[in-house]
């Protein structure tokens, strides 16, 4: 685990990759909070995960409360609702590092890549909350399928790309805590890639009938293993 215990909000926690990533993060011993507009659908997410854990580690409530007593939030919710979601709790991010998983998927062509004209929304959102957020891109090529089986390997690394190196380095310390590798893959200009080559991979399951396509970084010393 990290060095120390996080209180963790995942905003958008009822969804399949908020609620794996709080359920992993909760087995690896860090207190989670569910985020929700609907606080009745945050604390059903909470109990379900709970039972799949065998212990009361998660809890839920509103989006706002959830982000005030974060130490991190993670945002975790469609495209369509992220920068609403994060605006309305702005005041809640001050000072704090927000790990955003936002992908820019336009249904029904989910495969194809189809950044707004402005590239990064993550980029986006940190221009928006202004710099006393410490925003961070990150986990948007994790396939949920198997976040929420502790025994399944997932053959998928994290890049985490953010203009806070610091900032950085919590999102690589939370994707070790769930099992993953992560890597500094540069500032937010850089997310462009990470949110792009999230349809690329939802094409290649598509095309080759595979749940979890993923990627990995080779050639330079496995970071876990430091």
């Amino acid at each position: 685990m990290t060095k120390q215990q996080l209180n963790i909000a995942v905003l958008g926690g009822t969804g399949a990759e908020g609620s794996g990533l709080a359920f992993r993060w909760a087995a690896a011993g860090h207190r989670v909070v569910i985020g929700s507009r609907d606080p009745a659908r945050a604390a059903e997410a909470a109990s379900k995960l709970n039972a799949l854990l065998g212990a009361d580690k998660v809890s839920g409530t509103d989006n706002h409360a959830a982000a005030a007593g974060g130490d991190v939030v993670v945002l975790s919710v469609p495209y369509a609702a992220q920068q609403a979601t994060a605006l309305g709790v702005a005041a809640a991010l001050q000072g704090k590092v927000l790990i955003d998983v936002t992908v820019p998927l336009v249904p029904p062509k989910v495969s194809v890549v189809q950044l707004p004209a402005g590239g990064s929304v993550v980029a986006a959102l940190q221009q928006a909350l202004g710099q006393g957020v410490r925003v961070v891109s990150a986990f948007q090529n994790i396939s949920a399928h198997h976040l929420k089986q502790l025994d399944q390997p997932i053959e998928c690394d994290v890049l985490v790309c953010s203009d806070d190196v610091a900032a950085g380095d919590v999102a690589i310390g939370l994707a070790r805590d769930a099992g993953l590798r992560g890597w500094y893959a540069g500032p937010l200009a850089n997310s462009v890639v990470l949110e792009g080559l999230t349809s690329v991979l939802i094409g290649i399951n598509r095309r080759y009938k595979a749940p979890a396509a993923g990627i990995r970084i080779v050639g330079v010393p496995d970071p876990t293993e430091s």
